[in-house]
């Protein structure tokens, strides 16, 4: 079974962060069967090795990068058919591309944090909650003033716990390739 990872607040490359090589080694060394970076944002697509569970292949690559380049930020996994599931909901399918700046998923860190209730939107407006699952939270930003909001900012402050937003397509175009 293959697994997503979304790392929060990661470019590869970039001070404590991992470069792509260094991200996909480590989800190798730690007893990944594959791994396979998708895009630069911290998110990669990993299937563990017989007699290896997704769980500990993840925290200890992540052990390997705190090592490696210093990275702290926590990782949010998926499996590719769950994230797959989401996708064929089509959540954004009533929304006006042309009335957003980006359709996004925010992944929850557990399910000891409870999204928060519909509908919901941020006191500038720049930031609206269009859908909620167990473990993520849909949702659109609208440019206000030079800036888009960030639903990501909202939502932490919000949950006060530490989420990682994704623009909608990198799902999709995950699922597309690895499902």
């Amino acid at each position: 079974m293959r697994y997503a990872v979304f790392l929060r607040n990661v470019n590869l490359g970039r001070p404590n962060c991992p470069t792509r090589g260094q991200f996909e080694a480590a989800f190798l060394d730690a007893g990944a069967h594959t791994a396979s970076s998708f895009l630069t944002n911290g998110t990669l697509v990993y299937e563990p090795a017989a007699g290896r569970s997704a769980q500990a292949v993840y925290e200890a690559a992540c052990e390997a990068l705190r090592g490696v380049c210093g990275l702290k930020e926590p990782g949010f996994v998926r499996t590719v058919a769950y994230l797959s599931e989401v996708v064929a909901t089509a959540p954004f399918a009533g929304v006006d591309p042309h009335d957003v700046y980006a359709c996004c998923v925010s992944f929850l860190s557990s399910p000891e944090v409870v999204p928060p209730p519909l509908p919901m939107a941020s006191a500038r407006r720049d930031v609206e909650l269009v859908q909620v699952t167990p473990g993520e939270v849909l949702s659109v930003c609208r440019m206000v003033g030079n800036s888009p909001g960030s639903p990501n900012a909202f939502l932490e402050k919000l949950l006060g716990s530490p989420l990682s937003t994704r623009n909608w397509n990198t799902v999709v175009r995950l699922v597309a390739r690895f499902a």
